[in-house]
């Protein structure tokens, strides 16, 4: 669904590496979409004063420090999300009905924070458009 390139920016041929990374890629013929949301990122950058990417949408990142992989891990989920269609959403359930077995079955269940006091839960899901019209369609309310 996507594809990650992660490079030493430290390295003194790291620009001679993206070109042959991409030409290899290129020449496997994978579809144009999977090459144009490619997520370029540069890593290192703690070795590196001050580091700024001068390439449009690269993110930069220590994976030694824990610098900027929030930030990537977002930008994963983003398009992923877009890749595949899927949402996420957050929904309120009666824990009484067969919501929430409906949802384990039909998406990929989150988190779940059970309200005790009146049998509810607020449900965090990753679902497809299609399996989120069934559930409302189901559970109308």
């Amino acid at each position: 669904d996507l594809i990650v390139h992660v490079r030493d920016i430290t390295h003194p041929e790291t620009t001679l590496q993206k070109a042959t990374v991409l030409s290899v890629l290129k020449n496997l013929h994978l579809p144009s979409h999977l090459l144009d949301s490619m997520v370029e990122v540069h890593n290192k950058v703690d070795l590196i004063e001050r580091y700024k990417p001068t390439e449009e949408n690269a993110l930069a990142i220590s994976a030694l420090h824990g610098h900027g992989l929030e930030e990537l891990k977002e930008e994963i989920e983003k398009k992923i999300l877009t890749g595949t269609g899927k949402k996420i959403l957050t929904v309120n359930i009666n824990l009484e009905g067969p919501q929430l077995s409906w949802l384990y079955k039909e998406a990929t269940v989150q988190e779940v924070e059970v309200m005790p006091e009146d049998g509810t839960a607020r449900v965090k899901v990753i679902i497809g458009s299609s399996a989120f019209a069934r559930y409302k369609h189901l559970f109308p309310n």
